[in-house]
């Protein structure tokens, strides 16, 4: 994350000590890279309270960051991703860790059918992008999710409730392309409490500057056209 970046972050967040930030990891070719979006993330897990006794899900796991932080942490992990490459990276690091994450390959809770968690975390592909559907194949279907950004999202927004036990925790990174408020109307709905509780700016990575005419097209670039906005959203099952 840039000083920028950092400086930017809104609510308790504060510049991160070693201990807050998840830790490295190895990668398969086209595994996601953790990057702002994951810390992000990782902060926010620390400040809930994110540790022993919690059984945690980390849905979209990629590399596995996200599942070692909350590991780290104390919580008792599952991780899910869809891709091969992505499941065999995070047992990989997880073995390297020495720590103990469960790793499913499936579709989002389908592969948990009937499982519920006291905490569910997740950085999904959100990123606008030409096609109706999440590439089956390459680097992108880490981070392409349709023409609004939104073909992950709107399904773990339709699914977290019942995936929550009672008290349990929702924490979801995305991009203000993707239309937050969108995500927390969808949650709301569901019989969530929901709040934005984190905002960072930070300069368009390569994908989103090479995709920056499209976007302007579509309307989806509002007011910097070199600048996007990373939110978090908490939601809350009472």
């Amino acid at each position: 994350m840039t000083r920028q970046a950092l400086r930017e972050v809104s609510g308790t967040v504060r510049r991160p000590g070693a201990e807050a930030r998840p830790g490295r990891v190895v990668r398969l070719p086209g595994v996601y890279r953790p990057q702002t979006d994951t810390l992000l993330l990782a902060l926010a897990m620390r400040r809930e309270g994110i540790g022993p006794g919690t059984d945690l899900l980390d849905l979209c796991t990629g590399s596995g960051a996200l599942a070692l932080h909350a590991a780290r942490l104390g919580a008792c992990v599952t991780a899910v991703d869809i891709s091969r490459r992505a499941v065999a990276s995070a047992r990989l690091n997880a073995a390297l860790a020495r720590l103990p994450v469960t790793v499913r390959r499936g579709d989002l809770l389908r592969a948990l059918p009937g499982r519920t968690f006291d905490a569910v975390v997740s950085n999904p592909p959100y990123v606008p992008a030409p096609g109706l559907s999440v590439p089956r194949h390459g680097p992108g279907r880490s981070w392409d999710a349709g023409p609004d950004g939104r073909v992950v999202l709107d399904r773990i927004c339709d699914d977290a409730f019942a995936a929550l036990r009672p008290g349990g925790l929702l924490l979801l990174v995305q991009s203000g392309l993707s239309r937050p408020e969108e995500t927390v109307g969808r949650l709301s709905a569901a019989g969530l409490d929901v709040s934005v509780t984190d905002r960072v700016t930070i300069p368009f990575g390569p994908v989103t500057r090479r995709r920056a005419a499209w976007l302007r097209d579509r309307g989806l670039l509002r007011n910097r056209l070199d600048m996007e906005e990373l939110v978090v959203i908490r939601g809350r099952k009472e």
